[in-house]
């Protein structure tokens, strides 16, 4: 389970664009960043979880299968905005 926390975003401003996320474990106190394909390899994997929260609110992280797939918030049945409510952080 990872929680992630800022976003990179490379070539617009849509889910499409995110490129890298940074993320914690709030389990193990682990953190680091993955690329949108490592994300979407650790969400395919059973058991595993990502979300996003503002301390209230918590929404699950899902695959948009699209073609590349990317990755999304999804809450109540419905894909919402979230990750790109998140902070931005520059190329590494």
């Amino acid at each position: 389970m990872v929680r992630v926390t800022t976003v990179h975003m490379e070539g617009g401003e849509t889910h499409e664009h995110i490129a890298r996320v940074r993320w914690t474990n709030p389990q193990t106190g682990d953190s680091g960043q993955s690329t949108r394909e490592q994300m979407i390899e650790y969400l395919r994997k059973p058991g595993t979880r990502a979300f996003v929260t503002d301390g209230e609110r918590t929404v699950n992280i899902r695959i948009v299968e699209a073609e590349p797939p990317y990755i999304r918030t999804h809450a109540d049945g419905i894909w919402t905005n979230n990750l790109l409510a998140l902070p931005r952080y520059g190329p590494m």
